[in-house]
């Protein structure tokens, strides 16, 4: 009778303990995160001096706010395409990169128009960053850790703000406005190349032994996406897909509300405290942080609720919707900053209403859940962009209420904004569940 023997290094990577560099690939996420999103933001930091310097009104102010966002909505479909085709490595080394120069460029700015065409710049290339990062932590994650994983990131976008919203505003007061597109786009620039030389799909990554690639693939991770057939262009019919499916249509309408909020914290927040609260500019550096951190205790707490309810034994889509429509409803108290003259009561309704938007900044973890498997990209390119016609429509609309002495309007805006989001979870997704793509 013939016997077989082991193959030993098989053996040894069946008993081996699952390696963990799926976290450090959270941590890289993170921190481009933050990059990301000081790139979005600085603008508000230097808007007070540098519209000043311009001699630009309200109205002005509102479409150099929206700038960005025209493009940024505009290229998702062409960015998620993109996404579907291009590895991580080499789309977000370029896009990251890109942006960063427009962003340094600037500081060199001199008028409306410069203004206006050099943020719409910073939009388009900044386009991919999301759908990029929700195929990366799909490939990297399994089910059960992808909510925490995206929280942790998505936090980057509030804790970098949080704590160098000060530095920014420091570095505005002593060195003038330019240098704050300055600093933040050479370290843009310094990050893309450190991307590159950083990241690796799972199997490709050194240190990532086989018992965690298994780890990730049996729990629903999409390790080997990247070898997947593609299709040559887009193809209509995958478009038709992602744009008429119902539950997809709720959390798209949901992400436009819930950026409603994000996009007055990212643009008019600044101005809000200096202009319409009377604080001088260091102060409100100082405040505006507190809802940034508010906000990314908010991010922490859903992703981990979120897991935590999967684990227990919650479905799916229970736990994914309970802190998102949770932290929308809890948005909505931003309309108390209308009824107080306290300061401290001022930034304590923003700080609450900006806790729940954090809550429920877990949405991509459902396009990752929803999409089309070969479709990932393309479903996040619509979501961002139906999301982020917020960064267009936002800034305008609340320049334009805001155009008076008082701001109460705006506020009520966004606060009603957030309550529409909480019911488009409510009636619109139902069974959370993938969507099978002929």
């Amino acid at each position: 009778m013939q016997t077989h023997t082991a193959n030993p290094a098989a053996t040894r990577a069946a008993l081996a303990s699952p390696s963990h560099k799926r976290f450090f690939i959270m941590v890289l996420l993170f921190i481009t995160v933050v990059i990301n999103y000081l790139d979005r933001s600085n603008l508000s930091i230097a808007a007070p001096a540098l519209t000043s310097e311009l001699g630009l009104d309200p109205a002005h102010v509102g479409l150099v706010f929206s700038a960005f966002g025209w493009t940024y909505a505009a290229m998702q479909i062409p960015g998620g395409w993109l996404v579907d085709r291009v590895p991580p490595r080499i789309l977000y080394s370029v896009a990251l990169a890109l942006w960063s120069v427009a962003t340094l460029a600037l500081g060199f700015v001199g008028s409306f128009v410069g203004l206006f065409m050099l943020r719409m710049a910073v939009g388009a290339l900044e386009a991919p960053a999301y759908p990029i990062n929700s195929r990366v932590v799909t490939t990297w994650f399994p089910e059960r850790e992808r909510a925490t994983a995206i929280g942790f990131y998505t936090s980057g976008q509030f804790v970098g703000l949080a704590f160098l919203t000060p530095v920014l505003a420091w570095l505005q007061q002593a060195y003038g406005w330019h240098m704050v597109f300055v600093i933040t786009g050479g370290v843009g620039v310094a990050w893309a190349l450190a991307w590159y030389a950083l990241y690796r799909e799972p199997r490709a990554f050194r240190g990532a032994n086989a018992a965690e690639v298994a780890l990730i693939e049996q729990g629903g991770g999409l390790v080997d996406i990247a070898g997947k057939p593609k299709a040559r262009g887009i193809d209509l019919g995958e478009l038709k897909i992602v744009l008429t499916q119902r539950k997809l249509w709720g959390i798209y309408i949901g992400q436009f509300c819930l950026n409603s909020t994000l996009w007055f914290f990212l643009t008019w927040f600044p101005t809000y405290l200096v202009k319409y609260r009377g604080m001088d500019f260091i102060k409100s550096g100082l405040l505006a942080s507190v809802p940034f951190l508010a906000a990314f205790v908010g991010v922490l707490c859903s992703g981990l609720f979120s897991d935590w309810m999967i684990r227990r034994g919650a479905s799916v889509g229970l736990a994914r919707k309970v802190p998102i429509i949770g932290g929308l409803l809890i948005s909505t108290s931003i309309i108390g900053a209308n009824w107080f003259d306290s300061t401290p009561m001022v930034i304590a309704c923003l700080a609450l209403a900006f806790f729940g938007n954090g809550l429920a900044s877990i949405t991509w973890s459902l396009v990752s859940t929803l999409a089309p498997a070969r479709l990932l990209g393309l479903t996040g390119g619509v979501f961002n962009f139906i999301g982020n016609l917020a960064a267009i429509v936002t800034p305008i609309i609340i320049g334009l209420l805001a155009t008076g002495d008082s701001f109460a309007p705006a506020i009520t805006y966004v606060a009603a904004t957030a309550l529409v989001g909480a019911l488009c979870y409510v009636v619109l997704v139902g069974k959370v569940e993938r969507i099978e793509a002929p």
